[in-house]
């Protein structure tokens, strides 16, 4: 952990002076120098206290108990700095999460843990926040702005208001608001979402944005607000457009949303000044850090789309750093900043050989080789699939006058790697007054359960577009309010897998014929996994094929499937209180009169 710059700024002093020795010097590297954008060879990096002490060549302050790593043939990077991830995406604890990205060359993240605040509010928000304060990865909190996403058409298991929010401000490490999905509400004057803004404009801090589409006039409106970034960002053309305003671009690559080869022209083709874009994941599955990278994978990206590498890594590095108003101390290698440097071979690659965190090796060749301190969540904090009783299968029968042969129905048309959705009408088959699904025609049962308050409530629909040909799949991982979601082509197994996830206390599960096919248990609120990463890895692998097995054939099922509860993206979502019409923002009929 690094010390204040104020507290050893003496001690740097006297190495940059000469007069004492350093505790580490990277030596002989090419520098990678984000503050003029050039790479400047045969440079040293000379290191007291965890933080740069000098820069250049440092031979002389090499003392007995310096240690020396030869960086020779290698590039001298700062540390990757993630600028705005949910962490509970990748499905792992925060500090399993750290394991994971350190090896990739990310030295900080800025998470937004709004997923596991509407299910244990702020004190969900504090577990994540208290558990990464010990990692050698930097862990900073943007708090939580939009729980729940929405107030009257869904309920979560918890809410924050204008005093919560007050309140996280002032944690030592929480940096900014979280993302403010409800841009409506901002534009048009809820009383809430103003009071979060301005609470953190008081705080001098960052108030991280979410707009994927509207008016210009809301647009402008959305930023005078005090909203300054937005990583919704699409099409070269928004990006302009946010960028001409002034507006901070965050340029997502994750695992499912893939936007860095359109908005990156801004860059390329545009000349659009760079100084105020950053590269983020956003989200990003255990499989994909293992085998792509993290934020690594993401600067690779920009550099496979023409962008020049030394400003590729200043979108991960210095930018963000200037975004959060944390540049004094890190973002770049300079004197009197703090000592997250990488060395690499190949900048193209970005495949980080050696990574330093506060002046001290923390993984080598792919290995942390440092301990790692482990973090207990409390049992409470494991224990929030609440059902009134257990699912049945008369649960999941969605019942009709029986005189009727069949009905219309409204129900959720799901896009493949797209988190909106389209409004779905069918003519479906009424047996013995229940309605039945269309499998032939990839018309599923769908269902949402009420898992925060034992209410027993049930919301009954349909969805299109997973092409499932039998059995069921069911995830407690449902955005944002986090309800059991459960989909497939028969009660009975519908009944099994939600029954499945309650008893693991969370998670997801694909069922076939009454077996089991694959099952990762998440039961940190639902959320996350508390086994290490490669369990999960192998887990969420299984999921993967078993979804196959079902029938489904799009990328990245289970992530499309989480968001169909998500009643903020339009068109149309299912809450546990029924299909929700996010055009007009109210509960739909499933059956039409």
């Amino acid at each position: 952990m690094h010390q204040p710059l104020y507290k050893v700024s003496k001690e740097l002093r006297k190495v940059a002076l000469g007069e004492t020795k350093a505790d580490m010097i990277i030596q002989n590297g090419t520098l990678v120098n984000v503050m003029t954008k050039e790479l400047q060879p045969n440079i040293d990096v000379a290191i007291k206290k965890g933080r740069i002490a000098y820069v250049g060549e440092a031979s002389h302050l090499i003392g007995e108990e310096t240690k020396v790593i030869d960086a020779k043939g290698k590039y001298i990077s700062p540390g990757l700095m993630e600028g705005h991830m949910h962490v509970e995406s990748t499905m792992l604890s925060v500090t399993e999460l750290a394991k994971a990205a350190l090896v990739k060359g990310t030295t900080s993240i800025f998470m937004d843990p709004h997923e596991i605040a509407n299910v244990l509010g702020s004190e969900g928000v504090r577990l994540m926040h208290e558990e990464g304060k010990n990692l050698p990865l930097k862990v900073f909190t943007t708090y939580p702005s939009c729980v729940p996403a929405t107030e009257e058409l869904e309920d979560a298991g918890a809410a924050l208001g204008v005093k919560d929010i007050e309140e996280g401000l002032n944690w030592d490490g929480v940096v900014g608001l979280g993302e403010v999905m409800n841009f409506p509400g901002v534009v048009y004057d809820d009383p809430k979402m103003i009071g979060e803004i301005e609470a953190t404009l008081r705080h001098k801090k960052a108030v991280t944005g979410h707009f994927p589409d509207g008016t210009d006039k809301e647009l402008q409106a959305y930023i005078a607000s005090g909203v300054d970034s937005c990583h919704e960002t699409v099409t070269r053309e928004q990006g302009l457009e946010k960028a001409r305003l002034g507006m901070h671009i965050m340029i997502r690559e994750g695992s499912a949303w893939h936007d860095v080869k359109e908005v990156i022209k801004i860059i390329t083709e545009d000349h659009v000044d760079p100084t105020n874009i950053t590269l983020v994941t956003d989200d990003v599955y255990p499989q994909t850090l293992v085998e792509k990278g993290h934020l690594n994978h993401v600067v690779r990206r920009a550099i496979e789309e023409g962008v020049d590498p030394v400003v590729a890594i200043s979108l991960a590095t210095i930018n963000v750093a200037r975004y959060y108003h944390m540049d004094k101390d890190v973002g770049s290698i300079a004197p009197g900043k703090v000592a997250d440097i990488l060395l690499m071979e190949d900048l193209e690659e970005m495949t980080p050989e050696v990574v330093v965190v506060d002046g001290e090796l923390i993984a080598e060749k792919g290995k942390i080789v440092t301990d790692i301190p482990t973090f207990t969540y409390p049992d409470h904090a494991k224990n929030t699939v609440k059902l009134k009783q257990k699912l049945q299968a008369e649960d999941f029968l969605l019942k009709v006058d029986k005189n009727k042969e069949e009905v219309n129905i409204n129900g959720i048309h799901v896009i493949e790697n797209n988190a909106r959705t389209a409004k779905m009408k069918a003519k479906l088959a009424v047996n013995d007054g229940v309605v039945q699904p269309d499998v032939e025609n990839d018309i599923l049962l769908l269902a949402c359960i009420d898992r925060h308050h034992q209410s027993g409530q049930i919301s009954l629909a349909f969805a299109k577009g997973f092409d499932i040909k039998g059995g069921a799949v069911a995830s407690t991982v449902a955005h944002d309010s986090h309800n059991l979601l459960v989909m497939g082509t028969n009660p009975e197994d519908m009944a099994l897998a939600g029954n499945t996830l309650a008893e693991s206390n969370g998670g997801m599960v694909v069922v076939k014929d009454g077996q089991i096919l694959a099952h990762v248990p998440m039961p940190i609120a639902g959320l996350m996994s508390d086994a290490k990463l490669d369990v999960v890895v192998d887990q969420v692998t299984e999921l993967e094929v078993a979804w196959k097995k079902l029938g489904c054939k799009i990328h990245a099922p289970f992530m499309t499937f989480s968001l169909i509860a998500l009643p903020v993206i339009p068109e149309i979502r299912i809450s546990n209180r029924g299909l929700v019409d996010v055009t007009k923002f109210q509960l739909i009929d499933v059956i039409e009169k």
